[in-house]
């Protein structure tokens, strides 16, 4: 079945480039030549850095070599989404182009038949005729009497220049999207407030705000400055507690250390739990790391704060290595009375959550999609794919993200870090 299933992925990855590369080079061309061929060499080439630029960071290349394939390869796969997305909007554009009545202009030899040029007998014949004369070259023919009309060269003309001018639109809205996704990502994540009404929390807790920053996603695209950006950015807005919702990294601490010493600067109580991404990366490794830089790793653990309590549970990853989540290690014996705010990375974990009474779970993972249309994939991978939602007597928030996997750019689900205020219903 899985051979099957990459077979059907492999087939559908190469019919899709060569649609693309066919409407974008063939169709815009006379004849094969130096422009087809380097279409193909841009094609080939680009997926041949993406793929080394997506085998190098899981394989734990050396950094520079991951740094070197990231950019390009990674810039490609966003950019063949919108290629592909483009050239086949231009479908529906085309027949309407193709059909625009062209222009007609007259000229010398146009040969156009005058009274003195057409005796008599041919004009009361001419009714009867299929063809008249129309130029020294050849003669207009009756579609009516003509079943396969041979294109002309003027049809070729106006089909190549429709070809050229879908392909152009398509290929400047795919480049656009793409510029304007990265330039969103690498500005930096804005403050998004959200208020949450919880029924436990105290009067005196009325207000508390916890800055919710999920997949940051430091590798050999995002580094030190991205999370200088951040942290700057949640300090701005003095919240009373940080989050770090999983997928921090895509590396080992050798690599990004450095990119991740910024959180030491984070003024608040900070805490941290664990994404799949960080059990692609050395999980253990980076759970020290953290706590050497200031935060508090909560792995499947909880903490009493004043006014509510503080939990969270490792990712579902953590499973294949005999870590994974352990809600009644961390909520089993607390006191149901007080409000629990758990921390756990993935939207689908709400289930036991609820189970378990906790009042309210924030989480990641989704990036909202990311690249348009693939808040699509998400929803259907997830219960909740970004915001506020409520199953029974448990609220849920999914964060965006801060940062991004694989192309450093969003379409359609921008970059956020969330500052949660929560309200008690007695206030």
């Amino acid at each position: 079945m899985v051979i099957v299933f990459v077979l059907l992925a492999l087939a559908v990855l190469v019919g899709g480039n060569w649609y693309v590369w066919r409407r974008l080079f063939r169709d815009t061309t006379r004849a094969p030549g130096a422009v087809r061929r380097a279409g193909a060499a841009v094609v080939v080439g680009g997926w041949a850095l993406a793929v080394g630029a997506l085998v190098a960071e899981r394989a734990g290349a050396p950094f520079w070599l991951q740094r070197t394939l990231g950019w390009p390869g990674f810039l490609w796969l966003a950019l063949c989404v919108y290629l592909l997305l483009a050239v086949l909007a231009g479908e529906a554009v085309r027949p309407l182009l193709t059909r625009l009545p062209a222009r007609r202009r007259p000229t010398a030899d146009a040969g156009t038949a005058t009274a003195s040029q057409v005796s008599p007998a041919d004009g009361e014949a001419g009714a009867d005729r299929s063809t008249v004369a129309v130029g020294p070259d050849r003669a207009a023919t009756d579609p009516a009497t003509d079943p396969d009309p041979t294109p002309t060269p003027a049809d070729v003309s106006r089909r190549l220049f429709v070809s050229r001018v879908v392909a152009g639109a398509a290929g400047a809205v795919a480049v656009g999207t793409v510029g304007y996704g990265t330039y969103g990502v690498l500005r930096g994540p804005r403050i998004k407030r959200v208020t949450v009404p919880l029924a436990k929390l105290p009067r005196a807790a009325h207000g508390y705000r916890i800055a919710v920053v999920s997949d940051i996603h430091l590798g050999p695209v995002l580094g030190r400055g991205f999370t200088q950006g951040i942290v700057d950015t949640i300090n701005a807005a003095q919240p009373d507690l940080v989050a770090v919702v999983g997928d921090l990294v895509d590396g080992s601490v050798r690599d990004l250390g450095p990119a991740a010493a910024p959180l030491a600067g984070l003024d608040a109580p900070s805490y941290f739990v664990t994404g799949n991404h960080e059990y692609f990366s050395g999980a253990a490794q980076w759970v020290e790391e953290v706590r050497r830089l200031g935060l508090v790793p909560l792995e499947n653990a909880r903490t009493e704060l004043p006014w509510f309590d503080l939990a969270g549970v490792n990712d579902i990853a953590g499973e294949s290595e005999g870590q994974g989540p352990d809600f009644a290690k961390a909520l089993g014996d607390r006191d149901p009375a007080r409000a629990c705010v758990l921390l756990a990375h993935q939207p689908v974990q709400i289930h036991q959550a609820v189970d378990h009474g906790v009042d309210l779970q924030l989480s990641g993972h989704t990036h909202g999609g990311q690249l348009w249309p693939g808040n699509l994939i998400a929803a259907a991978a997830n219960p909740t794919v970004a915001g506020l939602d409520r199953y029974g007597d448990t609220q849920l928030y999914v964060s965006r993200g801060a940062g991004a996997w694989g192309p450093p750019t969003r379409v359609g689900a921008p970059s956020d870090i969330t500052m949660i205020q929560l309200a008690s219903t007695h206030a």
